[in-house]
């Protein structure tokens, strides 16, 4: 059995990266692997045997800690230091990274490989083709630093700030293509878009595999598809997530609508709906909570203005029995077979979010087939059998 070290730069409940990290540690287990950790130290941080090795947290921002914060993103002593001495007690037989740049950066990725460890690499966002993680500028999606990486700072891109951009366009200079596909085996891209935009990213083919998320099934278990008369949204409260279109397209629109989050919005939101009673605000929940309001839920609605590399939310949902009203864009619509587990819609258009919406509303689904479809395509045990198959190829 293969000794694997899984590495995300957080390591609790925070983001579909960090679910992922977690669920992915807990299958490998589950199977018999021998199964360490390496993040960055957090209030929230679960606890592992592996604590004492992770680097102290950064934050991104003004404070005494901003100069190394700033250092961070490029290779620091300190997260070289523990890493090491992390690798020298567990000797792993395989690193898999995840979300690492910024708070722990691809030196790991170097250091794993000059010392003849294997190297795999999930890609949870855009950061490793946009300086600034998500294709996006000013709101709109942008694909310009595929061929220049200085129009991060031409544009100030991040925090609408020279120096952040600055930074930003160092840090992917220095972590170019031609760097990271040295240090790392496989790239594992979660969708078929993901995999095209590394290959338009000129990233090397042959480097590149696909291969979609997984569902631990034993979260799903207990549910009775039977539906109430609500369909929800589940998301950060920020602008990329398309939260606001919705918002406008639900206006007239007599059909109760539950948002589970937070965030950035979610004050300007509230003052949006203006009392709308059809529009519930419930805040952020925890899974077994979320489990249950969007089981009970006729659809959710994933309206993302940003290309998402795949939509973790729209597949937990799916193994739900609960169908899906997604917007055409990114790897979205890959989740989505028109008719048996939902629908799609043009993103950030109101009006043919407000149609499908009354579509949805109106539609019948076999729920139960549903999830079962889902479960068996998403399933944690087709995920290991192909996962193990992509590190043997490499190994």
């Amino acid at each position: 059995m293969a000794k694997i070290l899984v590495v995300n730069k957080f390591y609790y409940r925070r983001g579909g990266d960090c679910i992922y990290t977690i669920d992915l540690v807990g299958l490998l287990q589950s199977h018999g692997h021998d199964v360490a950790v390496f993040a960055m130290q957090h209030p929230e941080t679960l606890q592992t045997p592996w604590n004492k090795y992770f680097p102290e947290e950064v934050k991104f921002g003004l404070g005494t800690s901003s100069f190394k914060a700033i250092l961070r993103p490029f290779g620091t002593a300190d997260v070289i230091q523990k890493f090491n001495a992390l690798l020298d007690d567990f000797k792993p037989d395989i690193v898999h990274l995840n979300n690492i740049h910024s708070q722990l950066s691809p030196v790991i990725a170097e250091v794993a490989h000059g010392r003849g460890i294997k190297v795999f690499w999930t890609l949870h966002d855009h950061k490793l083709l946009c300086p600034r993680y998500d294709c996006l500028r000013n709101g709109t999606i942008c694909e310009q630093c595929l061929d220049n990486l200085h129009n991060v700072v031409k544009h100030k891109c991040l925090k609408k700030s020279y120096i952040a951009s600055f930074i930003a366009y160092f840090e992917a200079k220095k972590w170019n293509r031609d760097r990271l596909e040295k240090c790392t085996d496989q790239f594992i891209a979660p969708s078929q878009y993901m995999l095209k935009k590394m290959k338009s990213g000129r990233f090397t083919s042959p480097k590149i595999t696909q291969l979609y998320h997984f569902v631990d099934e034993k979260k799903y278990e207990n549910v009775d598809y039977k539906k109430e008369d609500y369909y929800c949204f589940v998301g950060r409260l920020s602008p990329e997530k398309g939260v606001a279109t919705l918002i406008e397209a639900v206006a007239q629109l007599p059909y109760k609508l539950k948002i589970v989050g937070d965030g950035p919005l979610k004050e300007e939101l509230i003052t949006k709906v203006n009392k709308n009673a059809f529009v519930e605000f419930l805040g952020f929940k925890s899974w077994e909570e979320v489990k249950t309001i969007v089981g009970k839920a006729r659809f959710i609605v994933v309206p993302s203005e940003c290309n998402e590399v795949l939509g973790l939310v729209a597949l937990e949902a799916l193994c739900l029995g609960t169908p899906v009203l997604g917007a055409r864009i990114g790897g979205i619509p890959e989740l989505i077979e028109e008719g048996f587990s939902g629908m799609t819609f043009e993103s950030r258009d109101v009006e043919d979010l407000k149609v499908k919406i009354e579509m949805m509303w109106n539609a019948r689904f076999d729920y139960e087939a549903l999830a079962e479809y889902s479960l068996q395509k998403y399933g944690s045990e087709s995920y290991y059998r192909q996962l193990m198959n992509i590190y043997k190829q490499s190994v």
